[in-house]
């Protein structure tokens, strides 16, 4: 029996010409998500309800002449026809003509959020921490009984067995779902201070399988945002399908399309890991072999260059004799040069040895001795006379000799002041009158001038 095989590019060629000829041109209606708009003006998105998405483009030509510009969460209608991508064996439908049909409430809520959280700068590079290398505890926030869960743990198993693993059970969807996810996060973040002997957890993933927005919606929540924002342990967005996206994806430090994919870049390849330590041992010990064949091939050049020690010893020995004979030589011609000088020193210093020359400057310090004392007698008699005269002189004027001999000094009272002329008294002025033995007071009742005139 002939069978035939359809190589992977005659099948996709013959499911894009079925479906071309089936909808050429086709009414649809959904809701936009994962729009985008590359610097071609081209417009793609997603067009997705409750069940099902499938992409869509409206090309540059086309969305000129809309009225209105898509944005994620919008319903709207449009017209268009089904066409295969052969590249990558995926179907889209290509718009000619979209018309807005509402808009989603939660898609408006999301957007809301979405900006003013990016406005705060929740979603800032700068704020994203890196992930560990290879984690020794994870939390895993998530429902317990999902198929998330399972593959979580089943990938993590197969990638790097007995890592140790902590699930904080949660709700994923439904009223009070966000709260729970929050504190999931908030407990693995404080478990290393209410149980100290645990070990704190090194990563977190956030986890749940895809579904609509509305099943999404806890993950929309402002507070699991903040706080997966405030978690000071890495975390990983594992939320929905490759094209959903929600506002734990922005805020976590890493955004995993799926969970399966979160468990992947959780933890690195055990058994990659050993290959590469192994392959890392054989370059070590290969390179380290060849640096040491090196070492000793170079010893052994080196060894055969080397000329015999002991005749270059023998040499040196004689080298060595040589210099200290004439050393030594050298030496004792200095020494005997030496003693030669300093004779020759001596023999000037006792020539001009200053003990030839003390007895004559004793005799001449004598003589100066002699002249000095001759002439200081004679000074001090000359000026013994003239102190005598003087003291004679002085003794003449002296007023208590004066007043001895009869004569007296009077003054006035009380200013003391001595009477030299007749003018500088007054009638009834108080007059004293110093004579050799003490002083008399009195009054002036009278004056009489030269001419004899009384007053």
């Amino acid at each position: 029996m002939h069978r035939k095989t359809y190589t992977v590019s005659e099948i996709t060629s013959d499911i894009k010409i079925l479906l071309e000829e089936k909808f050429p041109f086709i009414w649809v209606s959904g809701e936009i998500s994962n729009f985008s708009t590359p610097y071609s003006g081209h417009y793609y998105f997603t067009l997705k309800d409750s069940k099902s998405q499938i992409s869509g483009v409206i090309f540059k030509g086309q969305n000129r002449s809309l009225q209105f510009v898509p944005e994620d969460g919008m319903n709207i209608t449009g017209f268009g026809r089904i066409s295969v991508y052969e590249p990558r064996g995926t179907y889209q439908i290509i718009f000619e003509y979209l018309e807005p049909h509402g808009a989603g409430a939660l898609q408006k809520a999301f957007e809301q959020l979405k900006n003013r959280l990016a406005a705060e700068g929740l979603f800032d590079e700068k704020h994203k921490a890196p992930l560990p290398f290879l984690p020794k505890k994870i939390g895993i926030v998530t429902s317990p009984g999902g198929a998330v869960v399972h593959d979580i743990l089943k990938i993590i198993d197969r990638r790097f067995p007995n890592i140790h693993l902590e699930i904080i059970p949660s709700r994923v969807q439904g009223y009070g779902a966000e709260k729970e996810i929050a504190a999931g996060i908030k407990l693995l973040n404080a478990i290393t201070k209410t149980r100290p002997e645990n070990k704190p957890a090194d990563l977190i993933i956030v986890a749940r399988g895809g579904g609509s927005m509305e099943d999404l919606a806890a993950f929309n929540s402002e507070d699991v945002a903040r706080a997966v924002f405030a978690s000071k342990i890495p975390v990983i967005s594992a939320v929905g399908h490759e094209t959903d996206y929600t506002i734990c994806d922005f805020t976590a430090d890493l955004r995993a399309p799926t969970p399966s994919a979160a468990a992947e870049l959780a933890v690195p390849q055990k058994d990659e890991l050993e290959k590469q330590c192994y392959e890392l041992f054989r370059s070590l010990k290969t390179n380290f072999y060849k640096y040491i064949e090196q070492k000793l091939t170079i010893l052994k050049s080196l060894s055969d260059r080397l000329v015999n020690p002991g005749k270059k010893l023998t040499d040196l020995r004689l080298r060595t004799d040589d210099i200290t004979s004439r050393l030594v030589g050298n030496f004792l011609n200095h020494l005997k040069q030496k003693r030669q000088d300093l004779r020759w020193r001596i023999e000037i210093l006792q020539a001009n040895s200053p003990l030839k020359s003390i007895p004559r400057i004793n005799e001449r310090l004598e003589q100066i001795n002699s002249d000095l004392l001759s002439f200081l007698k004679i000074y001090l008699i000359g000026k013994r006379g003239i102190l005598n005269e003087l003291s004679a002189r002085l003794k003449a004027m002296n007023p208590e000799t004066i007043l001895a001999r009869g004569y007296s000094i009077t003054r006035t009272i009380p200013e003391r002041i001595i009477v030299k002329e007749i003018t500088s008294v007054s009638i009834d002025d108080q007059l004293e009158i110093m004579v050799r033995n003490g002083s008399i007071l009195c009054r002036v009742e009278g004056k009489t001038y030269n001419d004899e005139t009384n007053i």
